[in-house]
């Protein structure tokens, strides 16, 4: 039997794809094993507090936020595998989509795999993720474990710059630490940052370690240019600021993608370079990358791909469609 539309990802993405197009009598099924780690439910998974969140004004526990997101998405009858996709051909339709468990023929596929923060994978970040070490400042940096303390950003392009800004209106300090002895940011961004009476731009540094027990206290330094020189500034918390990497292996060489990894969208659309293949979420959007446009965009290729469907729909019956 060949389904209607399969949806690969489970973060909020994947989840309001998988709840519009199942209102739209499409069943259906979601792989919701592959992430990072193999955890579902993305990266609202580790994430302790969410305040930015509509509809929530009190925050809430990302895990909690997941789970209410699925329960939603089974409601409307869903079928979620909790398993990891190993492999996709869209050489051809109609489309395979296989895990160790299962092999799926879909007549249309959404991509939502989302993208993966990088770390530094410091010896005491593991212990300290999530209670003091974060990986998004606009997601993270109003909460109140933040306020009033000394901030860290690890980080030398745009992102960082904006972080490191974003951050001083919580912050008493922010200390942006580069490898460098010059930023990548672009011009504008490196003068807020070097103007700004709030910001610190540590050179030639990187951090070789976090501290802490119950939450992070210090970040451990290193001299560049001189190893041997190191020192521990004390800190209330730590942002990565070095990039993510699109969670997009699957597709490598199917898809049309950009230098960096992300897949390739219509402007204005979720829609790939393969016809009856959509993207959305992190995957797709290197730019804002909030939980609430990840699943404004699951809406979009929920919408896009029923649309598809429908316009194609004699052709798919006999398999004219390319």
């Amino acid at each position: 039997m060949t389904e209607q539309v399969v949806i690969v990802g489970s973060g909020p993405a994947g989840h309001t794809a998988a709840i519009y197009t199942a209102r739209a009598n499409l069943k259906p099924i979601l792989f919701e094993g592959f992430s990072k780690g193999g955890i579902p439910g993305g990266q609202l998974m580790t994430t302790t507090e969410v305040e930015n969140f509509p509809g929530f004004p009190e925050g809430i526990d990302g895990q909690k936020l997941m789970e209410a997101i699925r329960r939603q998405s089974a409601r409307f009858g869903t079928r979620l595998f909790t398993e990891d996709v190993a492999k996709v051909d869209l050489s051809k339709r109609p489309f395979l989509v296989a895990s160790a468990e299962r092999e799926i023929q879909t007549q249309s596929l959404i991509i939502a795999t989302g993208a993966t923060a990088k770390r530094l994978n410091l010896p005491g970040e593991k212990q300290l993720w999530n209670k003091g070490i974060s990986a998004c400042a606009v997601c993270d940096g109003a909460l109140p474990v933040f306020r009033n303390k000394v901030l860290v950003v690890v980080g030398g392009g745009d992102s960082a710059a904006e972080e490191a800004t974003f951050l001083t209106k919580f912050a008493s300090k922010v200390y942006l630490v580069h490898r460098r002895d010059q930023l990548r940011a672009s011009q504008i961004m490196q003068e807020r940052v070097l103007k700004h009476p709030k910001i610190e731009v540590l050179w030639n540094t990187i951090v070789t370690d976090v501290r802490g027990k119950e939450s992070v206290s210090a970040v451990q330094l290193q001299d560049v240019n001189n190893p041997q020189a190191t020192r521990e500034l004390a800190c209330g918390g730590l942002f990565f600021a070095i990039g993510f990497t699109p969670n997009t292996e699957l597709f490598q060489g199917q898809l049309k993608m950009e230098p960096d990894g992300y897949i390739t969208t219509r402007p204005g659309s979720t829609h790939t370079s393969v016809p009856g293949v959509f993207a959305c979420g992190d995957v797709q959007d290197k730019k804002y990358r909030q939980a609430v446009t990840a699943a404004g965009s699951g809406c979009m290729a929920a919408l896009d791909c029923e649309r598809w469907l429908n316009e194609n729909e004699s052709g798919l019956e006999k398999g004219s469609v390319p």
